[in-house]
């Protein structure tokens, strides 16, 4: 039986890794007078869907997708959260 998930992916750059974009925005806040915002990071939000057999394996798929091709594993962090949102039973 197949099961429907959606995958909502946060990916970072590593806390050692200088986040120029950040540093901009962060510049442009405190000339509107956010002086309180202290330091800002950017990132990505990647959702997708994924159909498996069970969860271990859409977690095992979804840590090689975002090594692979979502994340740059050497300047950046990921984390997922996984749903189940729909079992698919094959009867019609």
């Amino acid at each position: 039986m197949k099961r429907k998930y959606i995958a909502k992916i946060f990916v970072t750059l590593r806390p050692s890794v200088l986040d120029p974009a950040g540093v901009a925005v962060q510049s442009g806040l405190q000339q509107m007078g956010y002086n309180n915002v202290e330091q800002v990071r950017i990132g990505k939000y990647i959702q997708l869907t994924i159909t498996s057999t069970e969860e271990t394996k859409a977690r095992q798929d979804l840590e090689r997708i975002c090594d692979q091709m979502l994340a740059n594993p050497v300047i950046e962090n990921y984390r997922f959260d996984l749903i189940e949102v729909e079992t698919q039973t094959g009867v019609m």
